[in-house]
């Protein structure tokens, strides 16, 4: 994928305030500080398009950004931080339902989790929200520069006993060494692909 350009479109928490359904979405999606925001600066090549932060829970809103004037990529609000207010907690289920539920553009979500952690039971009911939705899902397991490749193995058999996912399903992410980055960009593509057909 060449990147022509990248814009940050708006931000949003309900179906009116978002743009206009007029081009493919693709959505990330994942606790707060998985590094969904690197994967997307990554992605488009953009340090600071999505902003990174390093107090997690930072997305509490929605997040479009247009890429190449074709399809919009969708920063989702991070889930299960402790110390984000009990009432951006309550809020964040109904906010992500009525996104995946209603989005009629949404073509796939890419759900990322981190190699040196277990999920959790937000990560299985978002999983759960992606089955009930019909919605394609690009699974993503990002830090893998923060393991060793003895210690991958170990750190891969707790995450698919808890998603029930096999490992091929998984694209393995590194920011630092691009890992993976060519393949979730064909991923993406090959259901951006299916839209335009």
């Amino acid at each position: 994928m060449i990147i022509r350009s990248a814009e940050f479109v708006k931000s949003a928490t309900r179906p009116n305030n978002y743009p206009p359904p007029e081009l493919p979405e693709i959505a990330f999606a994942g606790r707060s500080n998985v590094g969904k925001s690197t994967l997307i600066n990554t992605l488009v090549n953009r340090r600071g398009l999505v902003r990174t932060s390093s107090t997690p829970g930072r997305t509490q809103l929605i997040n479009f950004f247009e890429i190449n004037h074709e399809f919009n990529l969708v920063d989702l609000p991070g889930y299960g931080y402790a110390k984000v207010p009990q009432a951006v907690k309550k809020a964040w289920g109904p906010m992500m339902r009525t996104y995946l539920s209603t989005r009629e553009n949404l073509q796939a979500v890419v759900f990322i989790l981190d190699i040196r952690r277990t999920p959790r039971e937000e990560d299985i009911q978002m999983l759960d929200w992606l089955e009930e939705f019909e919605i394609p899902t690009i699974p993503v397991i990002t830090k893998m520069d923060k393991v060793t490749r003895n210690q991958r193995l170990k750190q891969l058999r707790p995450i698919l006993e808890e998603t029930g996912l096999p490992q091929e399903a998984f694209s393995l992410f590194s920011a630092l060494s691009k890992e993976g980055l060519e393949e979730i960009w064909e991923r993406i593509e090959d259901i951006l692909q299916l839209e335009t057909s």
